[in-house]
């Protein structure tokens, strides 16, 4: 069946939370999609990025055993893992990422990232919106105003023109929630109302079951029972449209068409298909949920879509003391077992891959999360949350390679130069993919709004 999922709160068009569309019945409540206004974008002079791929690590990773390793550090700073060199002089990253240090040359590491926010939820909000949560220090933090600038995936959804079978945007493999279940705010639309949703496709592409709903009928529907059905809602809003002639319902028809066609043309299924790559891919990928996942990015650009968030797969046997990268609680042995080796695999394939097929210089790549975690261990021998510095690595798209912008203090606990906000690196991400952070988009009341209000990070930019 095709289940196109909306997971978006009451947005400022008072719309619920609803599947948007559903084969067989069709939702004519799309007919409400927001009237809001489309921006008109300020080309930059070197643009270089058609497509981007976010690696969104939800809880946080140390950057102490990541990008950011403190050799120098005491045992209770610099933790177990040491530094290894990199294939660019003078750049070290930990010792459980070896496969990425071979990449190094093609990568951009910002070791002074700062939110000042050190609750998931509202950090990360910062992290996909580049805009502070009002409050901040806000944990388990929903969507809705004041909180509600739309994600980066939204604003490039909004701004793109033309059409195209797949979504300009997408998230996968499922959205970002609080320990409560509550959905994380930054992941939507926001006040651009919900025809800027990135779509959300729910699945476990490491599953041997692994299928995109999205893009399968019923078994008892077949393409002859889908057109018969398409002829009878087209009579039916035929007779609405009389009733009600806004433009809302031409561009509900837009979304209407584009998801029969979803479920009609074989190059859309193909796209998520991963048994089309060969299995020595999928295994350069590595098999877990998180590879494969962001093999199955690799996919969606290539066949159209601009801008794909690949969250940090969050299973049901994850530990609720420390779920994900969110390691309060024995992180030296999360990290070797659980977290960095899938991450160090899928992120050097994913660059690796993109450049064997020509797509790195086009494709921007950016490895974020909402924070990072203290200088020092607990008592728990995990590391809590710390916004105050943080590091996150770009590639690809117009991102200058081998290079380090900013630097942290001896304990990983401060900037000391080159600090950059969340708004500099969307600034930097919009600037690449040839939006300028002047371009406007507009709220509800028609007040004109810049995409982002950071400054592109020049040191990075090829």
């Amino acid at each position: 069946m095709l289940s196109i999922f909306d997971q978006s709160p009451r947005l400022c068009d008072r719309l619920p939370r609803r599947e948007l569309l559903r084969a067989g019945a069709l939702s004519l409540s799309g007919a409400l999609l927001s009237r809001s206004a489309r921006g008109t974008p300020v080309v930059p002079k070197h643009a270089r990025a058609k497509r981007v791929i976010v690696l969104f690590l939800l809880g946080g990773p140390p950057q102490h055993s990541t990008w950011d390793p403190k050799p120098d550090a005491p045992p209770e700073v610099r933790g177990e893992f040491g530094p290894i060199p990199t294939v660019v002089p003078g750049l070290n990253i930990c010792e459980l990422m070896p496969d990425t240090a071979r990449v190094a040359d093609k990568l951009a590491v910002l070791r002074a990232v700062v939110t000042g926010d050190n609750a998931h939820s509202s950090s990360g909000y910062a992290m996909m919106t580049g805009q502070p949560h009002v409050p901040l220090q806000v944990e388990n933090a929903n969507p809705g105003p004041p909180n509600n600038w739309p994600t980066m995936g939204a604003v490039v959804q909004h701004l793109h023109r033309g059409r195209r079978l797949l979504p300009p945007a997408v998230r996968l493999p499922m959205h970002i929630f609080n320990t409560d279940q509550s959905v994380w705010p930054g992941q939507d639309s926001g006040f651009l109302g919900h025809a800027a949703d990135p779509w959300l496709f729910r699945c476990a592409p490491a599953s041997p079951d692994y299928a995109v709903p999205q893009f399968q009928l019923q078994a008892d529907v077949s393409l002859g029972r889908l057109d018969h059905r398409q002829t009878l809602l087209t009579q039916l809003e035929t007779q609405l449209r009389e009733i009600d002639r806004g433009p809302a319902f031409d561009e509900y028809g837009s979304q209407r068409d584009q998801a029969l066609s979803l479920l009609s043309t074989a190059s859309a299924r193909e796209a998520c298909d991963l048994n089309r790559e060969t299995d020595a891919t999928r295994d350069r990928y590595g098999r877990s949920q998180f590879g494969q996942s962001v093999l199955l990015s690799r996919r969606l650009i290539e066949a159209g879509v601009s801008f794909v968030q690949v969250n940090w797969f969050r299973g049901p046997e994850e530990p609720s003391d420390a779920p994900c990268w969110d390691s309060h609680v024995n992180e030296s042995f999360r990290l070797r077992n659980v977290l960095v080796p899938p991450l160090d695999r899928a992120l050097a394939a994913l660059i690796g891959d993109l450049d064997e097929r020509g797509l790195l210089e086009d494709t921007l790549v950016a490895c974020l999360s909402e924070f990072g975690r203290t200088p020092r261990f607990n008592a728990r021998a995990g590391r809590d949350h710390w916004g105050h510095v943080f590091s996150v690595a770009l590639a690809g798209g117009g991102i200058k390679g081998g290079v380090v912008h900013g630097a942290s203090d001896g304990q990983g606990a401060f900037p000391t130069e080159g600090a950059v906000a969340p708004c500099d690196i969307t600034a930097t991400i919009f600037d690449r993919l040839g939006y300028a952070p002047e371009t406007e988009i507009h709220d509800p009341l028609g007040r004109p709004l810049p995409i982002s209000r950071g400054v592109p990070i020049s040191a990075i930019l090829a």
